[in-house]
């Protein structure tokens, strides 16, 4: 249904691949790993990380504004830009209040947060900053690329933990569908990778130890996985009706034709062992895109690399779509990027749809035996007609997109 599907315009990406979609995309089909030890970290239990190569906020926001922003909204404004530039859209001359911004995150400002809170116990109350509120709050992620862009429509932050980016894009698509809007910058971002929050997934036992091998450390699906490797970053998507989209004559590089959500009601942080939350809510991506399971043929799993998890997501993706699909994860190039993961993992999945390309998954030198699906271990061209996106959250909150070729 030409009205019911939602035309992908633009994208802009900030992540430890590259800054920029092209960038970003190029490193995930070479399948080259980001992990590194981070100095950062000296002192954690555990000092590996993925970081967004060297960024230079003031340069590419102004030095003003960049200073009164956390690094997450940094990154979302960045990547916005660039989506917005590569829409071929102008904000001085749209209608801002037909223009929305939905955007995830996991936690907001914890790096503005911990500094202010050294600044407190060293120097006082009197000494701390009176931008921390306006620096970490999580809503400012979409209020400060709304007012950076003029959108003066809906402006929302998700929050649904690692599942974050790809329900912003769910709700993106719904909002355009019930005309509330005319464009959506939909996605989310990411800046967690700080002595605190890594000590806490230290804690518990989340994290690769893989400290004598970074580059090694995030291998989703492998057999000698042994936990996830954090990332940090940014992806935005333009999103438009595609009717509207094609006519004003745009280039669409996909569509997005179905979205769901669902919970597990099961526990605070491991997923269902049944995974009947994730099926409820890949099945009800499909049925939103009016397609069948036989029809996909790639999906861009969640699959983080910990010994549980992956497991658990491809018992569910067997279950529902045979061994049909190939698969890939590419956290194992840029890590887990935590509420902006669904995001950029939604824009790599139009890209591998419009480009004819299944991306390899890094560090992949022996499938699990117990994972019955096809994962992708290098690059394989092929026609996509019908991908999925999967994204899982701590809390057992899980989303799914549904993309589809032009």
């Amino acid at each position: 249904m030409a009205g019911h599907r939602i035309a992908v315009t633009g994208l802009g990406l900030v992540t430890p691949a590259g800054l920029g979609a092209g960038a970003t995309w190029e490193r995930v089909l070479a399948a080259e790993p980001t992990a590194a030890l981070d100095p950062e970290l000296a002192g954690n239990p555990v000092t590996l990380s993925c970081r967004v190569p060297p960024f230079d906020a003031g340069r590419l926001i102004g030095a003003r504004p960049a200073a009164k922003m956390d690094r997450f909204t940094q990154f979302a404004v960045v990547a916005a830009q660039e989506a917005v530039a590569d829409a071929g859209l102008d904000p001085a001359g749209w209608d801002g209040a037909r223009v929305g911004v939905v955007l995830g995150c996991a936690d907001g400002g914890p790096a503005t947060v911990e500094q202010q809170h050294r600044v407190l116990i060293g120097e006082g109350a009197r000494r701390v900053s009176p931008m921390l509120l306006p620096m970490q709050l999580p809503n400012m992620l979409a209020g400060q690329v709304s007012m950076r862009l003029r959108a003066t429509g809906p402006s929302l932050v998700i929050a649904t933990a690692c599942a974050s980016g790809t329900t912003a894009v769910a709700l993106a698509c719904d909002l355009l569908r019930l005309h509330r809007c005319d464009i959506v910058l939909a996605g989310g971002s990411e800046a967690m990778v700080t002595p605190l929050v890594m000590a806490g997934f230290a804690q518990m036992n989340a994290l690769s130890r893989r400290h004598d091998d970074p580059r090694s450390a995030s291998r989703p699906f492998d057999a000698g996985r042994d936990g996830f490797v954090a990332g940090e970053g940014a992806g935005v998507l333009v999103l438009e009706r595609l009717t509207d989209a094609t006519a004003r004559r745009a280039t669409v590089r996909a569509t997005v034709d179905g979205g769901a959500h669902s919970a597990d009601a099961h526990h605070l942080t491991a997923p269902d062992p049944h995974g009947r939350g994730v099926e409820r809510a890949v099945r009800a991506a499909l049925a939103d895109a009016d397609a069948g399971p036989d029809e996909i043929d790639h999906v861009n799993a969640h699959a983080t690399g910990t010994p549980q998890g992956d497991l658990a997501e491809a018992a569910v993706l067997h279950r529902v779509l045979g061994e049909r699909p190939l698969l890939t994860s590419t956290k194992g190039v840029t890590g887990h990027m935590f509420g902006a993961a669904g995001a950029v993992e939604t824009a790599l999945t139009v890209l591998a749809v419009q480009h004819g390309v299944v991306p390899p998954t890094a560090n992949l030198d022996e499938v699990d035996p117990a994972v019955r699906v096809r994962v992708a271990a290098k690059p394989e061209a092929m026609r996509i007609g019908l991908a999925l996106n999967v994204s899982l959250g701590f809390g057992g909150q899980n989303a799914a997109v549904v993309v589809r070729a032009v």
